[in-house]
């Protein structure tokens, strides 16, 4: 019963976004803004940092290495768990932006690796951190707005990945 009213709420919340009358110019924002968590801009600024030869950049590295190490696995499996339909396939009138990666939102991968930065600049740097704090919960919205992921796929996501950081960092 509980899971059926988070899930009654999580549809809500995605059609509210979508029934903006701004959504097809936020999508396109939102676009761009999720293409900055795809997989290659992390192994170009994984690059950048590591060819700096500073050693707390290449420590970053190697705890961002160890952080995907935890955190890909788990959303494989996730994935594979909860079959979650995405938000195309469970809502009729719901819209789609762009042409997801895969069948299954639970939980949001995009969202994860954003906080896995996120979580491992703030064990390093402390309040420095909360620069990236609007990009990565930008890179999580930006998939709802693209039509791809729930609400609850992203608070998935932010779990995951900060628990990936965490892991690797302590």
């Amino acid at each position: 019963m509980v899971l059926e009213h988070l899930t009654r709420l999580d549809h809500r919340l995605f059609l509210k976004s979508q029934g903006h009358r701004h959504w097809q110019r936020r999508a396109r924002l939102a676009r761009w803004v999720s293409r900055t968590g795809d997989g290659p801009p992390y192994a170009l600024l994984g690059l950048l940092l590591w060819s700096s030869g500073q050693p707390a950049l290449q420590g970053y590295v190697q705890q961002a290495l160890q952080a995907f190490a935890w955190e890909l696995p788990c959303y494989l499996l996730l994935k594979q768990l909860f079959r979650r339909r995405r938000p195309a396939v469970a809502l009729p009138q719901a819209r789609v932006f762009i042409t997801p990666a895969d069948t299954f939102s639970f939980p949001s991968g995009h969202t994860a690796a954003a906080f896995v930065l996120l979580t491992l600049l703030w064990l390093q740097a402390g309040f420095l951190a909360l620069w990236l704090l609007p990009w990565a919960l930008l890179v999580g919205w930006s998939r709802v707005w693209l039509g791809v992921h729930f609400p609850g796929d992203i608070i998935a996501g932010i779990a995951l990945g900060a628990s990936a950081a965490l892991l690797a960092g302590t």
